[in-house]
């Protein structure tokens, strides 16, 4: 009995040039979907270079990206640390998991979290000074990746860009 495979015909050729067009890295859309859908694999495409980039310089220290978001994030939150809820908002990109991640974090001695003492239904989550040895050390190599990574395009530019983003995220619904 033959498989009835007309949609899968019609969609593959689609995907197969979206694909080969995304890994040549070209600036312009053969399936016609407008500079819109240029910018959309720009951004997906560059993202995941910068942050295979931030993956090699975070593998010595066996931190993911996310991990090293949430230590960083809890660094900034000082002694009295955060509640696990407002550390998912700060996150820069969404964890559907955060708890198994500070499980991870916390197995590591890394974060520590307890009932917060005037909300009992509240965890919060601190870092560790062994932890903030480990993001001190990290410091420097980050800033010189990511000058590395952004440097080239100069400070006006930068600001554009950075601008550009912001009102791309923060678009009316």
């Amino acid at each position: 009995m033959p498989l009835d495979n007309i949609r899968y015909n019609d969609y593959i050729p689609f995907m197969d040039s979206t694909v080969r067009q995304v890994a040549k890295g070209r600036g312009e859309c053969e399936a016609g979907g407008g500079p819109e859908q240029d910018v959309f694999l720009g951004v997906l495409k560059t993202a995941d270079v910068l942050q295979a980039e931030l993956a090699a310089v975070l593998k010595p220290a066996d931190l993911s990206a996310t991990q090293y978001n949430v230590l960083r994030i809890l660094r900034g939150a000082g002694d009295e640390g955060m509640a696990c809820g407002r550390i998912t908002e700060r996150m820069l990109t969404h964890d559907p998991d955060m708890t198994r991640l500070l499980d991870r974090l916390e197995k590591r001695g890394l974060i520590t979290r307890g009932r917060d003492a005037g909300d009992r239904r509240v965890v919060r989550a601190r870092i560790t000074a062994t932890a903030g040895k480990l993001l001190a050390g990290l410091d420097e190599p980050v800033a010189r990746l990511h000058r590395t990574q952004l440097g080239h395009l100069g400070r006006r530019d930068l600001k554009s860009l950075a601008e550009l983003l912001r009102r791309a995220r923060e678009r009316a619904p």
